[in-house]
């Protein structure tokens, strides 16, 4: 029966009168139709509900499954510890060697003080907290063995003092090893470095040293120093994941029971030993008032070195250089105050001893070149003196001429300054703006020397917006300021990447801030160019654009030590640009105007473009091609696009000498005329 059929058939069995009534056999057929027909319906109906039951039990599933890894993760220190106890775990196996005996510290200090002077107070404190665990019973603990704060002024010999304990220690046999294991805790800011964290201190645990530094604190994540602190004080340190060893390397392995693997970070009995500049007030700012108690026993602080102590220690580092001087140079220095007066005052609030131990370094290496100008060294025991007048140093040898001895030296190579000077010389025109990067280089420069002095240094704000129309340079002094500030050594790469909207804006929900984000990472040490940076913001319904510009701000301020951000784009869009983000005007202090090239500057710009394609301009273009660019720009600069309008201005008129060398084959090669522009009037 058709479909037609089995229609009119239910049709009919459905009036089943009148007009439209049916034989016997017709309703028969209907009825057999709609029977069929309904238990059809009833399966549907079950199929529906059956699909019904199983999302509702896929549902269920899914819900039950994320309770249970919520549960185990909350678990997972508790499962850790119990799966080691039972023997199913391997634990972090890296106990403490066994100390030394009556282990003696007579003359340990004074040890150390005859090599680091000026510091015997501090030097005995530090002494004193080595020793602790000993007289208390605990240095064979696996916990920590000992927990100390070096506290005070850069520059005032914390990390040396330090170096010579432990290598004291180390000679005596109380230490195994005279290694120091360091993390600078700096390099873990956020929560992307929490496995590279966890590796590294594991690896520092694992190592053959006793004593593990800590430095820069002040610059690291909450959650590392939390770790930290559980791990000092308690010895232990429970993972929230489980890790595995793979060739050295923590491999995190989440909450699988993979053979060996590693649920909890021990102590092992090594010394923790934090640098500071700060006092208890930041360490308990930053690690809580628990790890002070902890630790408050063995708080050392250096004290400002006396003018006396430097005296005492430039005397020091004069003998060994004399020493030096003797043993590889043959000559026998002799010297005066003043000579240990000069190199005091080496000694800066920031680089200290090391100061003076660089410049005793740059004498030693000036002597020496003094010794390789000449044919044959110095017999053994030749006498050269010393003497400082103004602030430099000189040297006389067997009493003869005095030379100024640091000009001995190879003079430092500031090439790639004077290229990059030289380079931005040659721009023609934008002298307020090539004047405004010499200012931020000198900035740079002389806020490096104050710092090098000891001396407080401003932080210099580079970041900067270029407004201007097209064309008037703000990508070629990007380039320079680049360069610039690299050849100063403001900057550590120097790279400019140069970026617009659609570099930084994503095509989803989710993909604007890692796209801006890895834009950041890739321009970290160098210089970040936004072009029309305007087209950003797009009102208050753009929220791509928004989310671009607030992980842009959040990026400025995480790398404001590391990054130089520049902003471009015309200036009345800019304006509106700025008012996007309430954070965003205040990182952005410095503001330049690219003016408008004259049509003399444009000329120039002529000259030099055909030059650098092997053109020269007849003296005869000057004139009218000087007045054609001043109509131009006055009708409409941005439009006619500047320095792009004198590149196709040329373009044309290299173009036109072709033809024009085709009907004269004996015309120069080389020269431009008039006629070969198309100046229309």
């Amino acid at each position: 029966m058709s479909l037609e059929e089995q229609y009119d058939a239910w049709v009919r069995g459905l009036m089943g009168g009148g007009k439209y009534a049916s034989d016997p056999q017709q309703a028969g057929k209907a009825q057999e139709v709609i029977q069929q027909m309904q238990a059809q319906l009833d399966a549907l109906g079950d199929a529906q509900k059956r699909r019904k039951a199983a999302a509702s039990a896929q549902g269920a599933v899914q819900k039950a499954g994320q309770q249970t890894a919520d549960h185990v993760r909350k678990m997972s220190s508790e499962l850790t510890r119990s799966l080691q106890q039972d023997g199913l775990l391997e634990q972090d196996r890296s106990p403490a060697r066994p100390p030394v005996q009556n282990a003696d510290f007579t003359g340990v200090a004074d040890a150390v003080k005859a090599r680091v002077l000026g510091q015997d107070a501090f030097i005995t404190a530090v002494v004193k907290a080595f020793r602790r665990p000993f007289v208390l019973g605990t240095a064979d603990s696996a916990r920590t063995r000992g927990l100390m704060l070096l506290c005070g002024a850069e520059g005032t010999g914390r990390h040396y003092t330090l170096d010579c304990v432990v290598r004291e220690l180390a000679g005596r046999g109380i230490l195994r090893s005279a290694a120091i294991e360091t993390m600078d805790l700096s390099l873990y800011p956020g929560p992307a470095q929490e496995k590279l964290f966890l590796q590294d201190l594991y690896a520092a645990l694992r190592s053959d040293a006793e004593v593990l530094a800590f430095d820069h604190y002040e610059g690291c994540a909450a959650n590392y120093l939390n770790m930290l602190a559980t791990l000092a004080i308690e010895g232990t340190l429970a993972l929230t994941s489980r890790y595995v060893l793979q060739r050295g390397i923590l491999v995190d392995v989440g909450t699988a029971l993979a053979p060996g693997a590693i649920g909890e970070l021990q102590a092992g009995g090594k010394y923790f030993v934090f640098f500071s500049a700060k006092g208890e007030e930041a360490l308990a700012d930053r690690f809580g008032a628990r790890f002070v108690d902890a630790i408050a026993g063995d708080i050392c602080r250096t004290a400002p070195f006396t003018p006396e102590t430097l005296h005492a220690i430039a005397a020091r580092e004069l003998n060994e250089l004399a020493q030096r001087v003797r043993q590889h140079c043959g000559l026998a220095l002799a010297m005066g105050a003043d000579v240990r007066d000069l190199l005091a005052a080496q000694y800066g609030k920031t680089r200290g001893m090391d100061a003076m131990r660089a410049y005793c370094e740059t004498v030693y290496r000036a002597i020496a070149e003094y010794v390789l100008d000449r044919e044959q060294s110095p017999a053994d025991g030749t006498p050269a003196r010393l003497a400082a007048r103004g602030g430099r140093l000189y040297m006389s040898v067997q009493g003869g001429e005095e030379l100024d001895l640091l000009a001995l030296l190879p003079q430092q190579y500031r090439g790639d300054v004077d290229a990059v000077e030289a380079e931005l010389s040659a721009i023609v025109g934008l002298a307020e703006v090539k004047d405004f990067v010499r200012d931020i280089a000198r900035n740079v420069q002389a806020q490096q020397r104050r710092k090098a002095q000891g001396l407080p240094a401003a932080g210099v704000n580079m970041h900067m917006i270029f407004t201007g129309n097209p064309g008037t340079g703000k990508t070629t002094i990007a380039r320079i300021l680049a360069k610039y500030l690299k050849a100063i050594g403001a900057l550590r790469g120097g790279q400019l990447v140069e970026v617009t909207r659609a570099d930084l804006v994503g095509r989803y929900v989710g993909h604007t801030a890692p796209l801006t984000n890895s834009v950041i990472q890739s321009a970290l040490g160098g210089v970040l160019f936004i072009d029309e940076a305007y087209s950003l913001y797009r009102g208050g319904e753009d929220s791509f654009g928004l989310e671009a510009i607030d992980t842009l701000v959040k990026g400025i301020e995480d790398h404001r030590q590391d990054l130089v951000v520049i902003l471009a784009g015309y200036s009345r869009e800019m304006e509106q640009f700025l008012g996007a983000n309430s954070g965003l005007a205040s990182r952005f202090p410095n503001q330049i105007e690219f003016p408008d090239y004259t049509g003399e500057e444009l000329y120039r710009i002529t000259l030099s473009l055909a030059k650098s394609k092997g053109y020269a301009l007849e003296e005869s273009c000057r004139a009218p091609l000087t007045e054609w660019y001043d109509r131009k720009q006055q009708a409409d600069a941005a439009t006619n696009g500047n320095g792009r309008m004198a590149r196709n201005a040329l373009e044309k008129a290299i173009l036109n000498q072709s033809r024009r060398l085709i009907a004269d084959p004996g015309a120069d090669l080389e020269q431009l005329l008039p006629g070969d522009f198309e100046l229309d009037e």
